[in-house]
Order: structure tokens, then sequence, then C-alpha cells
């Protein structure tokens, strides 16, 4: 058996622990998915007193990246439940849209309400208010119910910090703020192609709407007991706003490319040459000039590559254009090169700078290339006098005001300032004393714990996968690493599919895009791609709403909280979330063609 068909073993056994415990046992997603872990962990390589350990740190791993969050979000969305808030954000979807576009307002504010609170509390919150419009207009039920379906769902698959797009875009090195951008962009046109899917099959099988059991309707809060707009619409809005304005910050400052060698940075060909030479003449296997030129030949088989060592050792003056194309060489080659300090033996002697070393301790799996570019700068600063290679510049203005940003826009304070603002909400309009909000908080808190536990098992399932190499080996199968553009998109379609086929087996949304970014994280390389990884982590999302029918919860909760039979939520929900996968996919491939962010 080759390396890369164990690897698809492991897999295979992995995937198969976590549906065979999930169908066939009806065990917990956490047991599962940690389950399946340990499983994959024995049989990867390793030393054996390893295997649980390396589940358990992974395990850690991904609880520290998201568990914050997520807990910050159920606290919001429990808080803007409770205080009016999500029925205020409601009520002003309804007055802007008005009666006869109330399918507008209920989609709105179901796309609005899902990206801090659960889908199924969303759902809870607004078939009231669909059933209220019903009896206003006595027509249109169905139409109703499946556009606060549509809406809910899109972004609680699409958009962070709901689970699992939270989780996949960890996973997949995407920065949050862009996967908000992204996914609601992408969004948008799938919530529309829902809402004209849902009145077409209001149209082709009307249904009435039926009592929901013995419980009376909840009645509907005053308008004055109903916080502000914007009180109501701020734990949803700021942590948007300040995420997004450090995603535009931190894109700016890296566009500038501060650590790249521009004209004039390299003072002294001669001396800068010189070393290599020298290193490369010395009898010793391993020195700094031979690393380098190792480093930028490659496999030995890329012209361009070889063209620039040639340079590098070529005897004489180098002419203007010649430092030109070695100069674009070493950023191209040299910088970008995300493991160059790795080989420690190869600066012996040298005393790297802290930023070096720091930066050179990094996952060069999640290493964005300006800060490649930034970490290999610095060795060569440290390689060179100043009278050689020329200090550069990293702190400009620009990236002065990004680090700012970076701190207001980390998601765990953003959310937390959201959190903070919808318990004040809640304590005001409520009237609660200290204990009773901290009772509510405990409560929201419960229900977001096994959230925590599900998607942290999910990225240690996922982690010890990329242990077994499961990336490389699914790699191997496909043409990925052709220069067709569309022999590149295949992993958008991979994506697609793997979740797609998950949803469909085990019925959760969040476990399938957890499992499928798992898989493919070793593929999530913009450069492999041929454009950002963020259009994989929306695929993904995308595959995991396809194929939802009897086994996922959300068939539930939307068939008894709307009245309709089991057939009659086949017929419905169930093609109308092949609508929203399929319409985010195909958004997600043309964006992919036409904006690919690299």
């Amino acid at each position: 058996m080759t390396p890369n068909q164990y690897s698809l073993l492991c897999l295979f056994v992995g995937m198969a622990t976590v549906l065979g415990l999930i169908i066939i046992m009806r065990a917990n997603a956490f047991l599962a998915l940690i389950t399946a872990a340990m499983v994959v962990s024995l049989m990867a390589d390793g030393p054996i007193q390893d295997k649980f350990a390396r589940v358990a740190s992974s395990f850690g791993g991904t609880a520290g990246g998201v568990g914050i969050v997520i807990a910050l979000a159920a606290i919001i969305g429990k808080c803007m439940l409770d205080s009016g808030a999500a029925d205020r954000v409601v009520r002003a979807f309804m007055s802007v849209f008005g009666e006869r576009r109330s399918p507008i307002a209920l989609m709105g504010s179901g796309f609005v309400l899902a990206v801090p609170v659960f889908f199924d509390t969303v759902f809870y919150l607004l078939v009231p208010l669909g059933r209220s419009m019903f009896r206003k207009t006595q027509k249109n039920y169905l139409l109703y119910v499946m556009a606060i379906a549509t809406g809910g769902c899109i972004t609680h698959t699409l958009v962070p910090p709901t689970p699992g797009p939270l989780v996949v875009a960890d996973q997949l090195n995407v920065d949050k703020g862009l996967m908000i951008l992204i996914g609601a962009m992408i969004a948008f046109p799938a919530a529309c192609a829902g809402l004209w899917f849902s009145s077409f099959m209001n149209r082709l099988m009307p249904l009435p709407m039926r009592p929901l059991g013995s419980e009376p309707e909840p009645e509907a809060i005053p308008d004055d007991k109903l916080p502000s707009l914007w009180i109501s619409l701020a734990p949803v809005l700021l942590p948007v706003i300040l995420i997004s304005t450090n995603t535009v910050l931190t894109t700016m400052a890296d566009a500038e490319r501060a650590a790249q060698l521009r004209e004039g940075d390299i003072v002294d060909w001669t001396a800068f040459r010189g070393r290599i030479q020298s290193d490369e003449a010395a009898d010793t296997e391993n020195n700094f000039g031979k690393h380098v030129l190792a480093t930028i030949r490659g496999n030995g088989r890329d012209e361009e590559r070889v063209r620039i060592a040639e340079l590098l050792l070529q005897s004489g003056d180098l002419n203007g254009e010649e430092q030109n194309e070695l100069r674009a060489g070493l950023n191209r080659y040299l910088l970008l090169d995300k493991s160059f300090p790795k080989n420690r033996d190869a600066f012996l002697g040298m005393n790297l700078s802290s930023t070096a070393m720091s930066l050179a301790g990094s996952n060069p799996a999640r290493m964005a290339p300006v800060t490649a570019e930034r970490m290999n700068r610095e060795v060569l600063q440290s390689a060179y006098d100043e009278d050689v290679v020329k200090p550069y510049q990293w702190g400009t203005r620009t990236r002065e005001a990004a680090n700012v940003t970076s701190m207001l826009g980390d998601p765990n304070f953003a959310l937390l300032i959201s959190a903070i603002i919808a318990m004040w909400t809640l304590a005001v309009q409520r009237s609660l004393s200290l204990k009773e909000l901290a009772t509510s908080v405990e409560v929201s808190l419960m229900s977001g714990g096994l959230i925590i536990l599900i998607t942290a098992a999910g990225g240690a399932f996922g982690a010890m996968l990329t242990v077994a190499n499961v990336g490389e080996a699914i790699q191997s199968m496909f043409p990925i690493g052709s220069d067709a553009a569309s022999a590149k998109l295949l992993i958008l379609f991979l994506g697609f599919g793997i979740a797609s086929v998950l949803k469909i087996a085990q019925g959760s949304s969040t476990v399938a895009m957890i499992t499928s970014s798992g898989m493919l994280v070793s593929l999530a390389n913009p450069e492999v791609l041929g454009f950002h990884p963020v259009y994989l982590a929306v695929s993904i999302g995308a595959g995991s709403l396809f194929g939802s029918w009897m086994n996922d919860s959300g068939f539930w909760i939307f068939a008894k909280m709307s009245g309709l039979t089991e057939v009659e939520a086949l017929k419905t929900w169930t093609p109308l979330l092949m609508v929203l996968g399929a319409t985010s996919f195909t958004c997600a491939v043309l964006m992919a063609i036409v904006l690919p962010l690299v």
C-alpha cells in the first residue's frame, strides 16, 4: 500500500467512525468526532506517546480559536431575544417593506438575525410573525415560512460568527472579516434566489396554516416595551464594522509589501553576491549561501529559478537590467519562501533578530505571504550589514493604523463589546437584577457550551486528518497543480461535493463544514489554488446546505414549527436548501474567476 493509499484509508476509517456513531449508534456529535480523531491519530505516523496528546492539543487549539466567539455569540443571541431587540429589528424590516413586501421583510430579518443567533432560535422568533401575516392576508403562508427559512439558513452557513463558517475560516486560515464580507456578498444573491423559489412553491402548492398543538401563540410585545432600533442593531453591526475595518486596513497595509526588496535596497551588489559565492565554495555542507541557493533553485527544473541562482554566482558586475531581474527573483523565490529560516544549521554564527526568530516559529501553512516576506527580510538584515542591505521600514502609517484596528477588530474583543451592549440592553429593558441577568447569561452559555465542544472536537478530527496527510493524498488524485484555471477550480467542486455528501449522510451542517475543511486544509493555499481560500470556505458552506432531509434537526424545526407534514417539508424545505446551496456555490465559483483576491 502506497503512502497516499494509506492516508485515504485513514480518511475512510475516520469518516466511517463519525457516520457510524452518529447514524447507527445515535451518539452525540462531540463523542463521534473526538472518537474519530483518536482513531485517525492512532493510525497516523508519530511517537506512540503522542497519539492522544496531539488530539487534546488540537482540541484545545480549536477551542482557543473559536470558543470565546461562540460563547459570546450565544450570549448576544439570548439577550437580543429576551430584551426584545430581535423583535425590534424584525418590526423595522416590516415597517420599511410594508405588508405587500412582507416576505422580503421576513427574509431580511432572518438574514440579519442569523448572523449572531442560531437558526432554530431565529425561526422560533419569526414564525409567529409569519402566522400573524397570514391571519391578515389569508394567503401566502408557505411563502412566509420559506422566506424566514431562506434568510436564516443562508447566513447561518456562510457568515461568521455562527460556528460552522467560523471554524471553517479558522481552519483554512481565512481572515474573519473577509469571510464576513465575501460570505454576505454571496449569501445575498442566494437569498434572492431562495425567495424566488419560495414564491414559486407557494403558487405550486398553496398550504393552509394549521394550529400548532395546544400552545397559544405568543403575545406581541408593545412597541413602547422594546429598545430603540439602533441599540437593537448595535450587537449585530458593531462586530461587523470593527472586524471589517480591521480587514480593510490590514489588506491596505499588506498591499504596501513593505518588506520587499526595492530598487536601491541592496546597496552593494558585489558584497551581497560575494558572501553567497564564498559560502558556495566552502567545504561545509550547509551554510547561509548554500541554503539561499537551494531555496531559490527549488527542484532545479524551473528555468527562471535556475537563472536567478546563476546571477547570484555570476562573476563580474551586474548591469542595471540584471540587477532588476535578480531583485525580482529574490522577492519571488526567497522572500516568499515560508520555511527558509527553518534550517537552523544554515544560520549558525548569525545573530537572527527577535522578529525573525518569532516568525520562524509560526505555522507555515497559516502564514500570509506578506508575513513570509517580513520574516525573510529580517533574515537578510541579520546576514548583511546596513551598507550592503538597507534597513526597511515596516511601521508605515497604514501599518500603524492596522495595528490599532487589529486590537479593536479582534473577533473576541468585538463580540465582547457587543455582548456587554446586549446584556446592558436586557438589564435596562426588563429591569433585571444582577442575579437575574447572570441567570440569563448562564442559560445561553449552557447552549453555547455544547456547540464549542462539537466544533473543537471537529477541529481535532480535522487536525488528525492533516497529520495523516489526507490533503496531499486528495491532491494527488486531482490535477490541482495544473496551470489550467479549470483544473484549479476543481478544489471548489471537491469542497462542495464532500460537504454535500457529509450533510446528506449525517444531517448536521456544522459537522459537515468542520470535517470537510479539515480534509482540505492543506490545499487552502492561494499559490496552489490561484484564488483566495475564502472561496473554498464558502463552497464548503454551500455544500453543507445541499441535501437536508429527515436526519437534519433543521428539517424538523421547519416542519413542526410551521405545521407542515413530513412529505410537505420534503417538497419545500429540502429543495429550498438545494437552491440556496447551488446558487451560493455558483456565485463562489464565478467570484473566484472574476475576483480571485490574490
